[in-house]
């Protein structure tokens, strides 16, 4: 029991102590200042944007980086939808694996588009080597390195900065960070077991005489960037439950660490951007008294198992169904709240097997969308959480709503607003819809209150762009892959567009000089009041779903009914 929870606080530990030099690297990158991977990278950078016609990169206006964004991710899609869509034709199939219906072609384009991940099938017997690295493996990239250049031009903005090229933000993303991370981080990946090989199933005979096959391929540095990236999506169907994308111990830390490791880091950079590392800090503090007791409830949940089943043994055991042995709770628990958390929604254990309170931190962690957050732009909703606090304080107590020395005015509350309540649309709606449906478009393998958290957890998942899900949930469907993808578009675009555009409004804001009027935020009380702002608004909005979903189960588990 006591090594599992020495393994939980050395990988707390390990993103704390890299969260600094991570973070001022980040800043050096986005501010522009010469790194050691300048003259490799350099002229790469440099041709790639003369390919597309941009010779000098000059900065853009809000819509401007808006059109960018949008521009740049429909014809990336368009290009990985005929890929997914022309899988039997095209080379590197070794399985021959068959087309995909349109729908699921659909579904799974936007799912990796979005830097969701959201997966409605299974990696190892439906994609071939081409779909998952060319067209899969191509956007893990691009979405990371998106939602990256997306959260940088919002600091930009509202540190009174240019917001800077979208395209060559994207690229930094790209070959400053998120590149070299993964190929040293791959590196170390197939030195601990994990495959990286072209080659087809290996063909195996049993102790029993029979013949198997064991799907592998190129996977070691899918893996990596599918961690560092917060994508998720799994090259096997059980994602990194499976041995050869999570192999023991070693990779399970690595894999963790790389998941929290560069949305830690942001808060970080912004620090430094803002020139006040003290409001970084304490920005990191909220961050982590959300995240380490929802860790602690969920570790606690699965070290004493199922009261009913224990029971029946006569003895206390930890809840293992779902999970790999070679993990065991602390491992399993720590990563269902890191991948919620981060927005990454890779998993080593069935979340769907979890114990209520398990469930309950998991759909907390994606209601909110700030305990770490998505890439780039999670940091940013923490900053508007700080906004939106600056505004009701400033209500409250008379004082003027200024952050960073700039007003906050009725465009940028609207906006805020927008960035809110996007995400309880893009969940609830659907899910009171989906509960109209008869039954067997439901997909719900478990009825009652668990069968209520398997709806809500994957539009939930889809408009957090996380992808993890209940996966007991029949979710191949016609109904499930459009009415998944809306809620993923949803909780994609909507929130980069305010973003984008609260940012260039903060950026032509005059500096309004700090007098004693003026409401700092760099205090601990503020802090505190911006930690009760996240829950009142963030929390209550989804309690009658988490009261009726997990928390009503929890209630029914130790009744005994």
């Amino acid at each position: 029991m006591l090594q599992g929870w020495i393994q939980i606080a050395l990988i707390l530990v390990t993103v704390i102590i890299l969260t600094p030099l991570l973070g001022k690297y980040i800043a050096r990158v986005f501010l522009h200042k010469t790194t050691l991977l300048d003259p490799i990278f350099g002229p790469i950078d440099r041709a790639i944007m003369r390919t597309i016609g941009i010779y000098e990169p000059e900065g853009m206006s809000g819509w401007q980086y808006i059109q960018a964004v949008l521009v740049s991710n429909i014809v990336m899609g368009i290009a990985v939808f005929l890929i997914l869509f022309l899988q039997p034709i095209l080379p590197f199939n070794p399985s021959q694996v068959g087309g995909l219906s349109w729908d699921l072609v659909l579904h799974t384009t936007i799912s990796f588009l979005t830097n969701t991940d959201q997966q409605h099938y299974s990696g190892e017997t439906t994609l071939s080597y081409s779909s998952q690295v060319f067209a899969l493996g191509f956007l893990m990239f691009t979405s990371a390195a998106t939602g990256l250049a997306v959260g940088i031009a919002f600091i930009r903005g509202l540190t009174g900065r240019s917001l800077g090229n979208f395209y060559q933000d994207l690229m930094q993303s790209i070959t400053r960070i998120l590149l070299p991370i993964s190929f040293m981080g791959t590196l170390v990946l197939i030195a601990a077991g994990i495959p990286e090989t072209w080659l087809g199933a290996a063909q195996v005979t049993t102790l029993e005489g029979a013949t198997q096959a064991i799907a592998r391929g190129p996977v070691a540095h899918f893996e990596m960037i599918k961690q560092l990236g917060e994508n998720g999506g799994g090259f096997f169907g059980i994602n990194s439950a499976h041995p050869f994308e999570n192999s023991n111990g070693l990779t399970n830390f690595i894999e963790t660490v790389a998941m929290v490791v560069i949305p830690a880091s942001l808060i970080y950079t912004y620090g430094l951007f803002m020139g006040n590392l003290r409001q970084a800090w304490l920005v990191y503090g909220i961050v982590l008294v959300f995240f380490i007791p929802l860790v602690i409830m969920t570790a606690w949940g699965e070290s004493q198992g199922n009261g009913q089943v224990n029971t029946l043994l006569g003895s206390m055991a930890p809840n293992l169904e779902g999970k790999e042995i070679r993990f065991g709770w602390s491992a399993s628990s720590l990563w269902a709240i890191v991948t919620t958390a981060t927005m990454c929604g890779a998993v080593n254990a069935m979340h769907d097997s979890l114990m209520p309170i398990g469930g309950f931190s998991t759909l907390l962690n994606l209601f909110l969308q700030i305990v770490w957050g998505g890439q780039g732009t999670g940091t940013a909703y923490l900053f508007i959480f700080l906004i939106l606090a600056v505004f009701l304080t400033g209500l409250m107590v008379g004082r003027t709503p200024e952050f960073l020395g700039r007003k906050i005015e009725k465009a940028e509350v609207i906006l805020a607003s927008v960035i809110l309540l996007i995400h309880p649309i893009a969940v609830l709606i659907p899910t009171a819809v989906t509960l109209l449906l008869p039954e067997d478009l439901r997909g719900i393998s478990n009825p009652g209150f668990h069968g209520l958290s398997q709806i809500v957890y994957e539009y939930t998942s889809a408009a957090a762009n996380n992808g993890s899900g209940f996966e007991g949930l029949g979710d191949g469907t016609l109904w499930w892959n459009l009415s998944a993808s809306v809620s993923m578009l949803l909780g994609r675009y909507v929130p980069i567009v305010a973003l984008i555009l609260l940012a260039d409004g903060m950026k032509l804001k005059q500096i309004v000089p700090m007098t004693d009027g003026t409401l700092r935020t760099d205090t601990g009380l503020f802090t505190g009041v911006t930690g009760v702002v996240i829950l009142i608004l963030g929390v209550l909005t989804f309690l009658p779903v988490l009261v009726l979903g997990p928390i009503a189960e929890a209630f029914q588990l130790s009744s005994g009914l």
